[in-house]
């Protein structure tokens, strides 16, 4: 992707989907979950900051993985957290 709203997001060239419709951390513990985002560097599918145990927020400072996309169908976002950008595509 060029032109975008970061360096981060600047830098993925092909967008990693969800590989299952489930928080890969929730389901090990039996929690709910909201919606879905991917990890655009490992392809870890995780909660959002609306579900109780926010995954995917916990995964990106963890491991310094910078760049989430939507896993939701029909969205079509990524989103950075080290420079807090949203980019469509």
């Amino acid at each position: 992707m060029s032109d975008e709203a970061c360096s981060h997001i600047g830098a993925i060239e092909e967008i990693k989907q969800a590989k299952r419709r489930v928080c890969e951390e929730c389901i090990k513990i039996g929690a709910t979950w909201v919606h879905l985002r991917t990890c655009q560097q490992c392809g870890a599918t995780l909660c959002c900051d609306e579900s109780p145990s926010r995954h995917a927020t916990r995964h990106a400072h963890s491991s310094g993985h910078p760049v989430i996309a939507s896993a939701e169908p029909g969205e079509r976002w990524l989103y950075c957290y080290p420079d807090d950008a949203f980019a469509e595509y």
